[in-house]
């Protein structure tokens, strides 16, 4: 997913407590740098500030971040003849979203049997729904050019 331009991640989704790939094909990777570190921190305050050397790959400079549960993910880049790439002093910031704990059941939760006849009615009517729309598709066109031969029963 490209957030901005030049730079990628492994993802659709920042989500806290877990890890993301960054690309950056930017001005540093465009001028051939040698060497970047990617320069972060979390939170409106920059908490846990790191620099992390980035390996230089066909498709950019490359990292794997672990994200924290902050409220967003901060970062700018530095080469190693000490130019930053800043986005024009505004730092690059995305938000990070919290992990979703609904469809996770813990071990010592038990899943109620209602759930469960809820889950497999919406899965039958997903599978109805479906072959309606097949049908719809398939067979549609047919009646409507009048190519579709009805069976006759003769007795």
């Amino acid at each position: 997913m490209e957030l901005v331009k030049n730079i990628f991640f492994n993802t659709d989704k920042l989500v806290e407590n877990s890890n993301v790939k960054i690309s950056y094909t930017g001005k540093f990777f465009q001028d051939n740098s040698e060497e970047v570190s990617i320069h972060y921190g979390f939170g409106f305050d920059w908490n846990n500030v790191n620099d992390v050397k980035m390996e230089k790959t066909e498709l950019g400079f490359q990292a794997e971040i672990f994200l924290e549960g902050e409220n967003t993910f901060n970062f700018c880049f530095k080469n190693n003849q000490g130019e930053w790439d800043n986005n024009d002093s505004q730092n690059y910031i995305f938000d990070i979203e919290k992990k979703q704990n609904e469809l996770l059941i813990l071990e010592n939760e038990s899943v109620s049997l209602g759930n469960a006849r809820k889950l497999r009615k919406s899965y039958l009517w997903s599978k109805k729904v479906r072959l309606a729309v097949y049908k719809l598709i398939t067979y549609l066109p047919k009646l409507i050019s009048g190519n579709y031969k009805r069976r006759i029963n003769e007795n």
